[in-house]
């Protein structure tokens, strides 16, 4: 719907005339008539003044779908690294009705929180410079020293602290209410690699590789052993999964993961490239302008959904989103 059927729209349901309308907003009657025809457009700079007329917002006057307020949401959080307070309270708002309207709607929820994870990372990026301040004036201030490594997550050498008891609990439940979703054994397997309890991560990759007919389950097996200290045995495991799977662009990248940790970068480098060569567009996030994580940081890396795998601090080696 164009913004000049809106206002008609929204004018006739309040019952006003055009020229009520008018001398509310400091117009012509000739002007508001030629809004609502499409003859022109509204001045931007009056969309406020006609939104608190109508007591709707400014996006109302648009009548957006949800379709594409959807994706201007996805755009604000892509582009904006700290969102507005007000918009994003506002866009949770939208969220949160369009999931009481369609129940069954899992894109909402994630939708939601992802505009979570984005608003915490801008607590934590503010947090952190607080701490920092705080040390400038107080440098042997225990509570801003554990405030900051908490805001730049240090892990604290504490390992109740640090466990992902409950996030596995979580997907053990998941994945015995759905034995099928290999993504759920990936997360899985992830939290308990993270906490060290390799055994339970072995006998989830045997779980996972009955569903499993691709490359990930040797690159689940291959992050097991690499965290109980076999790299050899890891980097054959690896190895030996693009034998199996050499037309996947995937396993050829993963490999290339797995060079670059182990610091054989020239192989990381030819992997990668391997791997650019056999994917269809887009393009590999990893290889930008031609360079890859073994390359240095100077290749820089494309914006990531908040979601997206971050470093393993205690060994170096997480696997990127695009494998899941």
């Amino acid at each position: 719907m164009e913004i000049g059927n809106q206002i008609k729209a929204l004018r006739q349901q309040r019952g006003v005339t055009q020229e009520a309308v008018a001398a509310a907003l400091g117009v012509t009657a000739q002007a508001v008539s030629k809004w609502e025809t499409d003859a022109a457009a509204p001045d931007i700079q009056l969309l406020p003044a006609i939104s608190a007329y109508f007591g709707v917002t400014i996006d109302a006057l648009f009548a957006l779908t949800d379709e594409t307020r959807m994706e201007r949401i996805q755009n604000m959080m892509w582009d904006e690294r700290d969102l507005d307070p007000a918009a994003a309270e506002r866009e949770a708002a939208f969220l949160l009705d369009k999931a009481r309207r369609e129940p069954d709607n899992g894109q909402v929820w994630t939708m939601l929180a992802w505009m979570e994870n984005h608003i915490a990372g801008t607590h934590r990026r503010r947090a952190e410079g607080y701490a920092k301040e705080a040390l400038t004036r107080a440098p042997d201030d225990k509570d801003a020293h554990a405030e900051l490594a908490e805001a730049a997550g240090i892990r604290c050498p504490d390992w109740y602290y640090n466990s992902h008891r409950r996030i596995i609990d979580w997907y053990k439940g998941f994945v015995a209410h759905n034995p099928a979703v290999k993504r759920g054994y990936l997360w899985l397997i992830d939290a308990l690699v993270e906490d060290d309890r390799l055994d339970e991560a072995r006998a989830y990759c045997d779980k996972m590789g009955q569903i499993d007919r691709t490359f990930r389950t040797p690159m689940q097996r291959g992050r097991v052993a690499w965290r109980a200290g076999d790299h050899d045995g890891a980097v054959a495991i690896w190895e030996q999964m693009c034998r199996d799977f050499p037309d996947d662009w995937m396993a050829w990248s993963s490999l290339g993961d797995g060079y670059t940790v182990a610091g054989r970068y020239a192989e990381a480098i030819a992997c990668h490239q391997e791997a650019k060569q056999r994917q269809t567009a887009p393009p590999i996030h990893r290889l930008v302008g031609g360079r890859c994580p073994a390359q240095g940081a100077d290749g820089g890396h494309p914006r990531r959904h908040p979601g997206a795998g971050g470093g393993d601090r205690r060994h170096g080696l997480r696997l990127g989103d695009h494998q899941r």
